[in-house]
């Protein structure tokens, strides 16, 4: 499967997951919330020490998001990405972008041994949304 027709796979989910979310607006974690918001995507932040980022109710844990939440935005460093993954195939999560700077080379090895869908060449989500910062 192409890279492209990878993307289209991740953005064909009814709703959308941001692990490593964040309230502060610098971080990425802020910015690609936001942009799925600008592109008018129903979307859950994950962050277990956050209530709202956004005005948008947070979950703790992946295993909380919504039932139809079968991609995820992963803006989070390497060793936490490699803790994770196993939760999100565990929960149901069928596509995974790891951000630039958050891909763990285990984590995408799981990935791929149980066919999910993972986004891991650099691919930025921002890049290929056209995320603006207002």
């Amino acid at each position: 499967m192409s890279i492209q027709d990878q993307i289209q796979q991740f953005l064909s989910s009814p709703a959308f997951g941001v692990v490593g979310a964040s309230s502060n607006r610098e971080k990425y974690g802020n910015k690609v919330l936001r942009c799925y918001l600008q592109n008018g995507r129903k979307v859950t932040p994950v962050n277990p020490t956050e209530t709202a980022i956004e005005g948008m109710p947070c979950v703790a844990t992946i295993s909380e998001l919504p039932a139809d939440v079968v991609s995820i935005s992963m803006i989070t460093p390497p060793a936490i990405t490699a803790k994770l993954v196993p939760l999100a195939i565990e929960k149901g999560i069928l596509n995974i972008w790891m951000q630039p700077g958050a891909e763990h080379p285990e984590a995408v090895a799981l990935c791929r041994e149980r066919r999910i869908n993972v986004i891991a060449d650099g691919s930025c989500f921002l890049v290929v949304m056209g995320y603006h910062d207002h």
